[in-house]
C-alpha cells in the first residue's frame, strides 16, 4: 500500500511540474456579445460577417465603426523560473535544506541508550553463595 501511494504521489508531482511549464494561447471569436467558436489548438472560424468587398476611404471608416466582429486571444506563459540545479543555493535555501535532511534522517533511526544507572554501583562482596548453603535454586 505504501508504494502504491509514493507512486500516486510522484506521479501527481511529475503533473504538476509539467502542467506549470505548459504554455498555451486560447483564441475567440465574438459577434457583438456571442461567443461563436473558441479555439486551444488550432485558429477559430469566423461567423461570415466580415466585410470582403474593400470600400473606399470614407466607407472604410463608416465600416470599421460598425463592425461587431471582435477576435480575443487569451495567453497563457509558462512558468520559467525553474531550478534545474542547485549549486547555486544561498545561505537560507542551504540551511533549510541540511535542516531538513538532518531531521528526516534522524526521524527513522532508533536512539540507542545504554542502561547505565548502576554505574558508580558496586554489587557487595560475596561472602558466601547463599543459595548453596539454603539449596535454594530456581528452576
Amino acid at each position: 500500500m505504501k508504494k502504491i501511494l509514493f507512486k500516486i504521489s510522484s506521479f501527481c508531482m511529475a503533473l504538476l511540474v509539467f502542467v506549470s511549464t505548459l504554455s498555451f494561447t486560447i483564441e475567440s471569436h465574438y459577434c457583438g456579445d456571442v461567443l461563436v467558436d473558441s479555439s486551444v489548438f488550432g485558429s477559430v472560424e469566423s461567423c461570415g460577417m466580415e466585410v470582403q468587398q474593400k470600400p473606399s476611404s470614407k466607407e472604410c471608416d463608416l465600416i470599421n465603426k460598425k463592425n461587431c466582429c471582435s477576435d480575443e486571444q487569451l495567453v497563457v506563459d509558462r512558468q520559467d523560473n525553474l531550478k534545474i540545479s542547485f549549486d547555486k543555493l544561498d545561505k537560507e535555501q542551504q540551511l533549510l535544506v541540511a535542516t531538513f535532511i538532518y531531521s528526516y534522517i534522524n526521524l527513522f533511526t532508533e536512539q540507542q541508550t545504554e542502561n547505565t544507572s548502576f554505574r558508580d554501583y558496586s554489587p557487595p562482596p560475596l561472602v558466601r553463595d547463599v543459595q548453596v548453603l539454603d539449596q535454594t535454586f530456581l528452576i
